[in-house]
């Protein structure tokens, strides 16, 4: 399906734009002089911004559906996405980067568009298959971005210290292309765009209360808090996690960071599917049992990760963390399409602001846990002393807490019992 894969793909590059600074923070870091405390700043804002932008963008593409909405916010979050290597205070940086967080309200456009794309039957792996497409573009901007910085440095359009300024004209640019390609080529339903159907009576209800007054919604916030939170807080810390902790090159930690984000393309839609094939048999209830195992394995990845002691372990025990925390993602973006189908667009811009509120709160918690070390580095002439920041402690307890909530979702799974609801009312009917 074209709507499908323009979709997905246009999320993949918000991903990619929204996540493209994180492997290059140790150059900028190091340029503008900035302290651990500006960094941990930095990181909080670059997911805050995008919590009301989510429950914004969820009402509005109930309201005038996704084309419009995605299309608007793609120019918009183009502007500084590009002009971010203007940069030359630690204030405008972090204008900048605040602005940049709105592009994460992509995610609910895509989650709206193919919750009302698809059959119920399907609707989990939909949403997953999208959405782990999607998210890959974070593990790709680990990856390219420290390839496409030092790739512009060897062919002298710009020395080293401002390859990170450079490359960040990519993704700026790709999210215009993007928001030419969603506006052309796609619907906002399988029977057309929102502005050619009758869509009165539907416009005049408040999703944003019919969704806010289900207590299901808020557990789900709460569980996709502990996995999709623990994403961004991964793209944005693991490499510099790995460069300060492991002494590994910007390059490398980028690539071994990507490791990360690529393991979206298969993990999140097998959460999805997974949880397609169990609601088939075992419902809703079924589906919040697979969401709240899944959080008890990442809980447990995570502390094992942080204590590792050396970056091969640590290698392997983020690939199994980030199996189950994007397996999570999928499951719980499952279940959000059957909360309230006349509140999709509502139901998935709450949940999916949980998923940024969570990352800001475990950046605030990373920046207080945050240990600064020095270490002499032996250099060409002299030794050079570094300013290093340690996020061990941070990722251990980090581990702990998102154990902590795959016990209360198994707790409270039992409460979550599932509203009968008409097949029909599952898929968007503009003629109601």
């Amino acid at each position: 399906m074209k709507t499908f894969h323009i979709t997905w793909l246009t999320f993949f590059f918000c991903f990619f734009a929204w996540f493209g600074m994180a492997p290059l923070m140790k150059i900028a870091r190091e340029q503008l002089d900035l302290t651990k405390d500006q960094v941990g700043n930095i990181q909080i804002a670059s997911v805050s911004a995008t919590i009301l932008a989510r429950l914004l963008i969820g009402r509005l593409i109930d309201k005038y559906g996704p084309k419009l909405i995605y299309t608007w916010l793609l120019v918009l979050c183009a502007i500084p996405v590009i002009l971010i290597g203007t940069s030359q205070s630690y204030l405008s940086f972090l204008i900048f980067r605040l602005a940049i967080g709105l592009i994460g309200a992509s995610f609910v456009i895509t989650q709206f568009h193919t919750s009302i794309m698809f059959a119920p039957n399907i609707k989990g792996t939909a949403n997953a298959t999208a959405g782990g497409f999607g998210n890959a573009g974070g593990g790709a901007a680990n990856f390219f971005m420290p390839l496409i910085a030092s790739g512009l440095t060897a062919v002298g359009l710009c020395t080293s210290a401002d390859s990170w300024r450079y490359a960040m004209l990519f993704p700026g640019i790709m999210l215009l292309v993007c928001a030419f390609l969603y506006h052309r080529y796609t619907l906002d339903s399988p029977a057309g765009d929102f502005k050619n159907l009758d869509m009165e009576e539907k416009s005049k209800e408040n999703t944003f209360l019919l969704a806010a007054k289900d207590y299901r919604t808020w557990i789900l916030t709460i569980a996709y808090a502990a996995c999709f939170g623990v994403e961004i807080t991964v793209d944005n810390f693991v490499p510099i996690f790995f460069t300060d902790s492991f002494g590994a090159t910007i390059a490398v930690a980028g690539m071994v960071a990507g490791i990360f984000g690529w393991i979206n393309i298969f993990a999140r839609p097998l959460g999805g599917i997974l949880a397609d094939k169990i609601g088939k048999t075992w419902g809703f209830d079924g589906k919040t049992l697979l969401l709240a195992s899944l959080l008890l394995l990442e809980g447990v990845g995570l502390i094992w990760f942080a204590k590792s002691g050396n970056i091969g372990m640590a290698i392997f025990m983020m690939f199994v963390f980030g199996l189950s925390l994007k397996m999570a993602n999928g499951a719980t973006y499952s279940l959000v399409p059957f909360i309230n189908p006349k509140a999709v667009g509502s139901v998935a811009g709450i949940v999916g602001a949980g998923g940024n509120i969570g990352a800001m709160l475990i950046a605030f918690m990373f920046k207080a846990k945050a240990s600064h070390l020095t270490k002499n580095v032996a250099g060409q002439s002299a030794n050079l002393h570094k300013d290093l920041i340690d996020y061990t402690s941070a990722f251990t307890l980090l581990g702990y807490i998102i154990f902590a909530v795959g016990i209360a979702v198994f707790i409270f799974r039992t409460v979550m019992a599932q509203k009968q609801s008409q097949v029909e009312d599952l898929v968007l009917n503009p003629s109601k």
